[in-house]
């Protein structure tokens, strides 16, 4: 398969990359370097990146971005980039991605656990994961060319690690590739993958 990967320069995406790429062709796409540099911010931005790569078998996106902040300590800016990035950027994928994903193919979006088990300073990060994975059970309703999924990652070790953090709770970013492996290659449609499921 031609894969495109979004954010393929991400701890998860590497992993992703690495998993994938003995079998498959990876064009990867980053905010900068990669095969194709992408702003998930600016739809213009999305749209030539799918004219550059040209007709493709199965997307995934690794990216997003939203900040973490105590609800009151949250601005304007925090929360429009998380619905611009890590909302839209992901919606706008499926939306231009469309017209160049070949008949069965499919689309992986990532949420994230927040949706579902929210900490303090999560919010706008739960916001974004929750109205994500909402539109993707939707959306499958009136979709049946290629498939769409989304993968819930939990903490990344690796990330844990680089902040300090205790890792005990977290998964491998190798271990959490596995759920996109199996998202493209897979039969599912409409379905959210929590990453600990597909060790």
């Amino acid at each position: 398969m031609k894969i495109l990967l979004v954010g393929a320069s991400g701890t998860i995406g590497q992993a992703v990359e690495k998993s994938l790429t003995t079998h498959h062709e990876i064009v990867t796409a980053n905010y900068s370097g990669g095969d194709i540099q992408v702003d998930l911010g600016n739809v213009e931005s999305i749209r030539q990146m799918f004219e550059t790569a040209g007709s493709i078998d199965a997307i995934i996106s690794t990216a997003g971005v939203a900040n973490f902040a105590s609800f009151t300590d949250l601005t304007e800016t925090d929360y429009q980039m998380a619905l611009n990035n890590k909302l839209m950027g992901q919606i706008n994928l499926i939306r231009f991605g469309q017209s160049y994903i070949n008949t069965g193919g499919s689309i992986t979006l990532t949420s994230g656990i927040l949706s579902r088990e929210p900490m303090p300073g999560g919010s706008v990060i739960s916001m974004a994961n929750g109205a994500l994975e909402s539109f993707v059970k939707s959306v499958v309703l009136e979709v049946d060319r290629y498939r769409v999924n989304v993968v819930a990652p939990i903490f990344v070790k690796e990330t844990m690690a680089m902040m300090g953090m205790d890792t005990e709770i977290g998964l491998s970013a190798s271990d959490t590739a596995k759920a996109y492996v199996a998202a493209v290659t897979g039969k599912m449609h409409g379905q959210i993958l929590d990453a600990p499921d597909y060790l």
